[in-house]
């Protein structure tokens, strides 16, 4: 294991944004920990694409919306991994397209417990790895918000938008709590992205249906919200904590 690389752990890093993160932050020279939930093979088939590029990476298991499985996951990076350097709190649900006066509690609650309670537990095991306060050596947290926020996804996933409000807060109010101890935190926001996520909230037409609504015409890639996270995770953004950083094409 190589000492003088940066170690990050990337919460639901098998697919989508969160496995571009994981790419682009193994060529960057991140040994990188994969968290997955219940997509093992994906997990370790990306793990393995990550080896035979040069990279050192492996994958954790663990559901973000239990607290026993969020303590175990930072463990288990402990014992794989070393020190903490980086934390992505990338793991998130949408649920299928209803109005508010539909959703059922069971609904609202477990959409708030992965996306909203599991990003505030990840975000407390990161900090009492990384603060100078609990004897760490800094690091960086990047959470993934959305455009939701700000838009509120009427008619289609208000609680998703609501939970992802939260996230924002989280950011600004995380930033500032521990910015004298040597962690920066942000976000990004991205738009409508190419991804799986429509596809499990039984939209996997909604990226061709929004299209020729957005300002640039087009989705944005995996690829390009990685890039942003990758940047604000970076020494290039030293002077950056408490920004939520948009990736929406102008949206």
């Amino acid at each position: 294991m190589s000492a003088d690389k940066k170690t990050l752990l990337v919460t639901g890093g098998s697919r989508g944004i969160g496995a571009a993160i994981c790419r682009q932050a193994s060529r960057a020279g991140y040994r990188v920990a994969v968290n997955y939930v219940t997509n093992r093979t994906a997990a370790e088939a990306l793990v393995s694409e990550l080896e035979a590029a040069g990279g050192e990476a492996f994958a954790v298991k663990g559901d973000v919306g239990s607290e026993a499985d969020v303590v175990a996951m930072f463990e288990a990076v402990d014992k794989g991994l070393g020190r903490l350097d980086a934390f992505v709190n990338n793991a998130g649900i949408v649920d299928v397209k209803a109005r508010v006066d539909e959703m059922s509690a069971e609904r609202v609650e477990r959409m708030m417990s992965i996306n909203v309670v599991g990003s505030f537990l990840c975000a407390r095991e990161a900090v009492k790895r990384m603060s100078t306060r609990h004897g760490g050596k800094g690091g960086a947290i990047v959470s993934l918000s959305s455009a939701a926020a700000r838009l509120g996804s009427p008619g289609e996933y208000v609680d998703y938008a609501a939970s992802k409000g939260a996230i924002d807060t989280l950011t600004i109010g995380l930033a500032r709590e521990v910015v004298l101890e040597g962690i920066r935190v942000n976000a990004v926001s991205p738009g409508i992205t190419e991804t799986e996520i429509h596809a499990s909230g039984g939209q996997p037409d909604r990226v061709a249906r929004m299209q020729a609504m957005l300002p640039m015409k087009r989705a944005g890639t995996a690829d390009e919200v990685a890039s942003a996270v990758l940047y604000l995770l970076s020494d290039a953004a030293s002077y950056i904590t408490g920004a939520i950083l948009n990736v929406s094409g102008g949206r």
